[in-house]
């Protein structure tokens, strides 16, 4: 070989890290990446189930979740070379959904616009190495308390889509009637949690499979009643949805309006703070799990990961889809033996065969989605045992952004009390403690509470 050739090589490694793996156990990287990809395919069903509620075309909106999915696994293995698959994240596309475009009256359109905005941002930031220092100015407890509250949001979306919470004049919520379909959502539910006790891969697809099927099976016994419940049978099986309806459709048409971008400087902060923690927290726990980190309790290519997902962002929200991060669930590839870069390739792989069976994926029904949304909320309310409640300094500010995130039925409402109450409690705190005593509070701290405060009284 001659030495250009061996230069143009060496460069390719550099560039493509995956390309430097020699002693690669391809068996053992492709049944990680299956395994993964079978932990997470339940977004395949849910992302568009929750994103269609804005008026997005479901049929696109697999197929694009489908791609975006693909392009950050892709990514993800080439650059990185780490085995962590990408989709939409859960929780961030609730807030898309529920609370950006539903709530706060903005179309999917410039609510894509933000998430876009959060991509190119993100990129920036990996760039030019700030996640550090806005790692270490965010306190731990509320990282926590962010994620657990994200997690009781979701399982209120869950409750209220199985049917079994609903709406009440007098109490605001209530309960539901046990129909057909909140019993088939708690079958679907009872059976996650006994799969996944019993450490079954894939125990979350297989809950929503079950409902699915049982819904199916009464919508054939009483079409009727199952209409009313919003149960249909599936059109078909193979076929291909073009992402037209959804791809391209970003609108920056809020920026010219003073008023509406101050919504939108928070709904893209929302995004960036909750992608950039999520995918930070999962890279150090996967790899801690998997006895991955460096002599220095680092992650391998943390830049190179952190890059892979901001891209990954940005072109989904290009593609029509909400925030594409990194899943927790890629944990249960790794400890199948997943090392390296391919089992992440292995994953969108078959992200994208998924996109040429949408019809099934859109007559999936709420009630089978249901148990998903609950179960992904159990398990990121679990996050709640890492805060130090007893320090009323960081347990209160926590306390409520826990609780306000579902109370007000808004993801940025809960983040944007939770920050401007830690703010506010530690500085007075401050006031009147001797200098020994008083606690730190960081500056990107202080200019998000001051940012939010204005939001409050300016832009509300």
């Amino acid at each position: 070989m001659s030495i250009t050739n061996i230069q143009q090589t060496s460069g390719l490694k550099r560039l493509f890290p995956l390309l430097a793996n020699e002693n690669v156990n391809m068996k053992k990287e492709i049944m990680a990446g299956i395994t993964t990809f079978l932990t997470m395919a339940y977004i395949i069903a849910v992302n568009p189930n929750i994103l269609s509620k804005t008026g997005m075309d479901a049929g696109a909106l697999v197929t694009a979740t489908c791609f975006s999915a693909a392009i950050g696994c892709f990514l993800m293995g080439l650059i990185a070379n780490l085995p962590f698959a990408l989709a939409s994240g859960m929780g961030l596309n609730a807030f898309f959904a529920f609370t950006v475009v539903l709530k706060g009256g903005i179309s999917w359109q410039t609510a894509l616009t933000a998430v876009f905005c959060e991509g190119i941002i993100f990129i920036f930031l990996t760039l030019f190495k700030v996640r550090e220092a806005v790692v270490n100015s965010i306190p731990e407890n509320m990282k926590h308390a962010v994620t657990g509250g994200i997690g009781v949001f979701i399982a209120f979306v869950g409750f209220s889509g199985s049917g079994l919470v609903v709406l009440n004049e007098s109490t605001k919520v209530s309960m539901g009637h046990f129909s057909p379909a909140v019993i088939i959502s708690f079958i679907g539910l009872f059976l996650i949690a006994i799969l996944d006790k019993k450490n079954v891969r894939g125990s979350i697809l297989y809950g929503i499979v079950l409902s699915s099927l049982l819904a199916w099976g009464y919508a054939l016994i009483n079409p009727a009643h199952a209409k009313e419940l919003g149960i249909y049978l599936p059109s078909g099986i193979f076929k291909y949805e073009s992402m037209m309806p959804v791809m391209g459709k970003l609108d920056f048409k809020l920026f010219t309006d003073f008023k509406m971008f101050g919504n939108l400087f928070v709904i893209v902060c929302t995004f960036l703070f909750v992608d950039f923690f999520d995918t930070v927290g999962t890279l150090v726990g996967v790899c801690s799990k998997a006895d991955m980190l460096d002599e220095n309790g680092n992650v391998p290519n943390v830049g190179r990961a952190l890059m892979a997902d901001a891209i990954a962002t940005t072109a989904g929200a290009a593609l029509g889809v909400s925030t594409v991060t990194t899943y927790v669930e890629s944990s249960t590839g790794v400890i199948a033996g997943g090392r390296t870069g391919w089992t992440a390739i292995t994953t969108g792989f078959l992200f994208l065969i998924s996109m040429f069976f949408s019809p099934i994926f859109i007559s999936i029904p709420g009630c089978a989605t249901a148990p998903a949304l609950i179960y992904v909320g159990y398990l990121m309310l679990s996050s709640v045992k890492n805060i130090d409640l007893h320090d009323i300094l960081e347990g209160v500010p926590s306390f409520i952004t826990i609780t306000t995130m579902a109370l007000t039925y808004s993801i940025g409402d809960g983040l944007t009390l939770g920050i401007l109450s830690y703010v506010l409690i530690n500085l007075f705190y401050n006031l009147f403690s001797k200098k020994e005593d008083r606690r730190h509070v960081s500056w990107v701290m202080v200019i998000l509470g001051a940012l939010f405060i204005v939001k409050l009284l300016f832009m509300s």
